[in-house]
């Protein structure tokens, strides 16, 4: 059993001096061994949409042909431009070349990097490319219809959401292609992320038409700027059907072409995911639809949803509405847009622990207005509902403090006899009443409560800017001054004093020296993880303090 506990302490050991050494380099600006490799070349802002997106290879077997793929060929020779709209919650630009967006920024929340600036969740620039793109295709041999690489038309509006205007719209009319002519409206509400996306397909030709409409995000593989090196979140592509549930899909899948996730359904969205944020294009009607993911060009990627709009015939016009979601992950705002779409604030393997959490930390927000006395709130009521469970390992602890110096006297006697040694050891335990094991198996039981607590701290959007008190403007950035972290260092220390002294000299220096070696990781974790840790430690020294106390160890 010894052997046992020896060689976990080691590997803890062990794992500790790697990231310690990890920081190090990082702070010396080398590269970190845990986080992602340095970010890959993504192609000039321009020419990155060049190559056909996944959206424009449907299944033959949905209208009985071959697709033609939207090329830049379709698109008329006449130069694109920019357009900015700006409302209460964004300042969306949009490109006429396919009335793109491609570029997005995010007015109520700031840079990780740069508090002056908002975060930007679309872009087209030279170190990052995210849009969010629209066309038609057809499987009609031979004919091209309006896509993202036509060049449209902007129509007259107004372009900043003026006071006491509930809403504005933003129009791109394309060029009759293949005697279609598509035309692209954006609704942004006040106080709203979700963007109304209307498609309206005029049938302009001689012969009916049958286009399918494809709604499409694209993206580079790169993780957000200001990515934590201690702990990783998932950036990529994300799905959902009903069969189905949540499903996340990799770069690196779609770079082999494995990627593996439901091909058609008639209901479900198709999104990207990153930490805090997330974009998706949701169809609120039921209907037939495909689900298409695609390497686009070196380090660039889609995923799409392609809907079937039946035959138009000439003369006649069509109308799609869609929704394009793009802003932070405010976990019940999701759940009201679309089934499943909540699941983007990605909790991993403990989603049924930390969904329950999240409400009641939510609820304590309510109540005590600070996302901060909200984190203390509940680790104590947490502490409360684990009371008598903490007790018995405390006491099982304190019964081990207590008998020793019988176990350090019987180390001492028979040091050349080890198999002896244990017999006497297992003798003392049985007399007292003593379970080694018996202070882990409570911690055990616990630990997937604290693990996903840990997890809904991490995801939560509502924590960026989030001050608690003093010093402690954000909680999602780690603590400026470091002072929760030395408080957190000293209360493990303290914690490990009141524990019982293990018979073995090398374990017993381990056990003092790994609280400094893991006091090095919570000095980059955001403060509210640390203030959650923090407060877990001190209700557990309180509690262990007044069970040593009744049994007279504290001494």
């Amino acid at each position: 059993m010894t052997d046992i506990r020896r060689s976990i302490l080691w590997i803890v050991f062990s794992v500790s001096l790697v990231m310690l050494w990890d920081a190090w380099n990082t702070h010396n600006g080398r590269p970190s061994m845990f986080a992602p490799p340095a970010p890959k070349p993504v192609a000039a802002a321009g020419s990155a949409p060049a190559a056909a997106p996944a959206a424009g290879v449907p299944a033959a077997a949905a209208a009985g042909g071959t697709a033609a793929a939207p090329t830049a060929a379709t698109a008329a020779p006449v130069a694109s431009e920019k357009v900015t709209v700006t409302t209460d919650l964004v300042r969306a630009t949009f490109d006429t070349k396919g009335g793109d967006l491609v570029h997005l920024e995010l007015l109520k929340f700031t840079d990780a990097n740069d508090a002056k600036k908002p975060v930007v969740l679309f872009d087209q620039s030279a170190q990052r490319v995210y849009l969010a793109q629209t066309g038609l295709v057809t499987t009609q041999p031979g004919v091209s219809l309006p896509n993202h690489f036509s060049v449209m038309r902007l129509l007259p509006g107004e372009r900043v959401l003026a006071d006491g205007k509930d809403s504005l719209s933003i129009s791109f009319e394309s060029p009759e292609i293949g005697g279609v002519q598509l035309t692209k409206t954006y609704t942004f509400k006040r106080g709203d992320y979700p963007v109304q996306v209307t498609h309206t397909v005029k049938n302009a030709g001689a012969a009916p038409v049958s286009p399918q409409l494809y709604l499409q995000l694209a993206r580079d593989g790169n993780p957000p700027p200001g990515e934590s090196s201690f702990y990783s979140t998932f950036t990529g592509p994300a799905m959902y059907t009903d069969a189905s549930k949540f499903h996340k899909i990799e770069f690196k899948a779609i770079e082999k072409g494995g990627a593996e996730h439901d091909k058609s359904a008639d209901n479900g969205w198709v999104g990207m995911v990153q930490h805090y944020f997330a974009s998706a294009w949701l169809v609120p009607a039921k209907s037939p639809r495909e689900f298409r993911t695609a390497k686009i060009s070196d380090n660039f990627y889609s995923i799409a949803m392609v809907l079937p709009l039946g035959e138009i015939a000439p003369g006649a016009t069509k109308e799609h509405a869609a929704t394009l979601f793009a802003g932070p992950q405010e976990e019940k705002k999701l759940e009201a847009l679309s089934p499943g779409l909540e699941l983007v604030k990605d909790y991993g393997w403990l989603t049924i622990l930390s969904k329950p959490l999240f409400w009641l930390l939510d609820q304590l927000h309510k109540v005590l207005g600070n996302w901060g006395w909200a984190i203390v709130a509940l680790v104590v009521l947490l502490k409360i509902a684990f009371y008598w469970l903490n007790a018995s390992a405390y006491k099982s602890m304190a019964k081990m403090k207590a008998i020793n110096p019988k176990v350090m006297e019987l180390r001492e006697r028979y040091k050349d006899k080890p198999q002896q040694m244990q017999q006497e050891m297992m003798r003392i335990y049985r007399e007292e009443k003593v379970n080694p094991l018996g202070g882990c198996l409570p911690i055990f039981v616990q630990m997937p409560f604290f693990i996903a607590l840990y997890w809904v701290l991490l995801s939560t959007v509502e924590m960026r800017n989030a001050p608690w008190i003093g010093w402690i403007h954000d909680l999602s950035t780690k603590d400026p001054f470091f002072i929760l972290p030395l408080l957190m260092t000293a209360s493990t220390m303290f914690q490990t004093w009141l524990n019982p002294t293990p018979p073995d000299p090398v374990q017993a220096k381990m056990m003092w020296i790994m609280p400094l070696v893991f006091s090095v990781m919570f000095f980059f974790f955001p403060a509210g993880l640390v203030l959650y840790w923090l407060t877990n430690n001190l209700l557990g020294i309180a509690q262990q303090w007044f069970i040593n106390r009744q049994l007279g160890l504290n001494k």
